[in-house]
């Protein structure tokens, strides 16, 4: 069985930046993705990244973020700088493509 613990979120600032971390234990994962929910919205792609760190970002988020995983700590971040209010969402990190497993998701909150 795979967990996935998300943690770093927070209040922010436009512009400020934060790092958000997910510890996965139970198997190694070849493809971890960033997904985010607004409130009100669908679940969308945040960006993903291989074993290989193969990276992929959703245009909204292009220049602005970074994912990044250390695989043999099991884990995998986003580093989100430039952070704008339309960003203010729950972010989650999932097993990609199958996304049968989720964690209990991080809020990030942007405003001033």
């Amino acid at each position: 069985q795979v967990q996935l613990v998300e943690s770093g979120g927070g209040l922010v600032q436009p512009g400020g930046s934060l790092r958000l971390s997910c510890a996965a234990s139970g198997s190694s994962i070849n493809v971890m993705g960033w997904y985010r929910q607004a409130p009100g919205k669908e679940r969308e792609l945040v960006a993903t990244i291989t074993r290989g760190n193969s990276t992929n970002y959703a245009d909204s988020v292009k220049g602005r973020f970074t994912i990044s995983r250390d695989n043999g700590e099991n884990t995998v971040y986003l580093q989100m700088n430039s952070l704008k209010p339309e960003d203010t969402a729950v972010y989650y990190c999932t097993n990609d493509p199958r996304r049968n497993y989720w964690g209990q998701g991080t809020q990030v909150t942007v405003s001033s």
